[in-house]
Parts: C-alpha cells; sequence; structure tokens
C-alpha cells in the first residue's frame, strides 16, 4: 500500500504520483474564474457603452441593408458609369469584415468581454479606411459637384464612416481598462 512517508522534520509528504492540488482545489480555481465571469457580466454596463455597442450593430445592420439594396434594386448607386460601378463592386468583402467587427464588438461590449474592445477598433479602424478610400473616389471623380439623393447617402455614409470610426477608437481605447482590457 502507497502510505505518505514522512517528510523533511517528521511531516508527511505526498505520495508519488499525487497531484500538488487536492481535487477541491483544482474545482475551485475554475469555479473562481466562472464566478468572476459572471459578476463581470451581471455588472451594470455604463450606458455609453451601450449606446456605441447599439450604433455598431446599427451600422453593420445598415452595411448589410446598403449592399443588398445596391445589388438587388441599384437604387443606392449614386453613378452608372463603369468606373463606378467598378469601384463599387470592389467593397463588399471589406464592408463585410467592417460589419461583422461591428456585430462583434458590439456582443463583446454588452457581454464585458475584452474582444469587444479588440473588435471595436477593428471596426473604427475598418470604417476609417473605408471612408477614406470613397471620399478620394469621390474628390477625383468629381461627384461632390453633383448632390443627387444617392449622393447625398453617399456624403452620410462617408461622415459617418470616418466620424464614427474615429470616435469609436477614442471611445474604446480612452475606456479599455474601464472596460476590462
Amino acid at each position: 500500500m502507497n502510505q505518505p512517508t514522512p517528510g523533511p522534520a517528521g511531516a508527511p509528504s505526498r505520495q508519488a504520483g499525487a497531484s500538488s492540488r487536492a481535487p477541491s482545489d483544482a474545482s475551485s480555481g475554475a469555479s473562481s474564474r466562472a464566478a468572476s465571469r459572471a459578476m463581470s457580466c451581471a455588472a451594470a454596463i455604463p450606458g455609453a457603452v451601450k449606446v456605441v455597442a447599439y450604433l455598431l450593430d446599427a451600422t453593420g445592420l445598415l452595411t448589410v441593408v446598403y449592399w443588398i439594396l445596391y445589388f438587388a434594386t441599384g437604387m443606392v448607386q449614386a453613378e452608372s458609369s463603369e468606373i463606378y460601378i467598378a469601384f463599387e463592386n470592389s467593397f463588399p468583402a471589406a464592408d463585410g469584415w467592417m460589419a461583422l467587427a461591428c456585430f462583434i464588438s458590439a456582443a463583446g461590449l454588452l457581454l464585458r468581454r475584452h474582444w469587444g474592445v479588440l473588435f471595436g477598433i477593428a471596426a473604427g479602424s475598418a470604417m476609417i479606411f473605408l471612408g477614406l478610400m470613397d471620399v478620394l473616389f469621390n474628390i477625383e471623380q468629381g461627384m461632390y459637384a453633383v448632390i443627387t439623393a444617392e449622393m447625398a447617402v453617399e456624403i452620410l455614409i462617408n461622415v459617418w464612416t470616418l466620424g464614427f470610426g474615429a470616435f469609436v477608437l477614442w471611445f474604446l481605447w480612452s475606456r479599455r481598462s474601464e472596460l476590462g482590457v
């Protein structure tokens, strides 16, 4: 039989091959992490964080709606020139990534998970990049010179992606410790 052998100064030592933690110690570490996670989820989410999360969700959703309208009806197309269509047709994958980052960030922020900040920074950066690409094309092609309803939508998108994208970066980075990152 395996009997504890005396250790230094007569204190019993562990049996050979025995774990350094008692079973209750191992489970208490996991349960304390789970309890900590549950407490962080249950903690009140600051109102401003909720607003930013909802705006990120709305940005992702409106991006999806834009592309459905673009391909299904063409009603959001600001122009019908070949260069404009080719340029716009190069955006769906990048806009898809931005929308996905918005959705993941919103969920993470509402669940008080650290990855909410990470994906929010990715979403904000993607918004700024896409907004700058769009603005530069519109300037080079003289599209701001003629304001149609479709161009007004483009301008709104440009202002939103640049403004909200920069705001999201600032907001999340400046509150990262408050948000648990």
